[in-house]
């Protein structure tokens, strides 16, 4: 009994026309995957409470950038890492300038740019300096002194005025930093599951592209 065997068409064609979509299908699947991930963790962040602004620090890429490739590789990662790991974690953040940690009020406002107030920052916005007041039990306070309430929709506090100052008319003390010795945060992410599900599924992905590819 013999066999005889004929290849119809070009066969380097052939080959070449199937590497490319194997390049194709394991690029779109890194992208796919990377992707899904990126969405993952954001919709985790938002859903933990920490707002929208730090879930889109969650960015992905995929190399090579231009072209496909047997080797495509994804890359997600955070562009606030500091504070993702603190919330993946879970740690205690303790002052670095001193005892106490200052945490703004409402009252305390904005910083420069909207950045967060800190002590320092409020008195040399305001040029008017904050009161201590140590309180054994608790959290203890710094309190800007002579305030009075703005009325309108800006709302907020702002330095009484030389006639309200005699008078002492509607002037009050306002906490503007709460100051405690630390503050513990809980674990409220989890990044290396969500990572290692999107690993697990980059061979499916892959597949699924290379079939779509060879159905169109």
């Amino acid at each position: 009994m013999g066999f005889t065997c004929r290849i119809d068409g070009d066969l380097r064609r052939i080959l070449a026309d199937e590497l490319t979509q194997a390049e194709t299908a394991v690029t779109d699947g890194m992208r796919d995957a990377s992707e899904g991930l990126k969405v993952e963790l954001r919709q985790q962040i938002v859903g933990a409470g920490l707002g929208p602004k730090l879930a889109n620090t969650w960015r992905s890429e995929v190399y090579p950038k231009n072209g496909t490739s047997l080797r495509a590789a994804g890359y997600v990662f955070s562009k606030a890492p500091d504070i993702v790991s603190a919330f993946e974690d879970g740690t205690v953040i303790r002052s670095q300038k001193g005892f106490w940690l200052a945490i703004p009020t409402p009252a305390a406002g904005k910083g420069v740019g909207g950045k967060r107030m800190d002590p320092g920052m409020w008195e040399r916005m305001r040029g008017q300096r904050l009161r201590f007041i140590y309180r054994s039990s608790g959290v203890s306070l710094l309190v800007a002194d002579n305030m009075r309430a703005r009325n309108g929709k800006r709302g907020g506090f702002a330095k009484g005025s030389d006639s309200a100052l005699r008078s002492g008319n509607g002037l009050a003390s306002v906490v503007m930093f709460i100051l405690v010795p630390q503050v513990s945060l809980r674990k409220r992410l989890d990044v290396a599951a969500a990572a290692q599900k999107w690993i697990d599924a980059v061979p499916d992905l892959v597949i699924r592209n290379w079939r779509d590819g060879g159905a169109s």
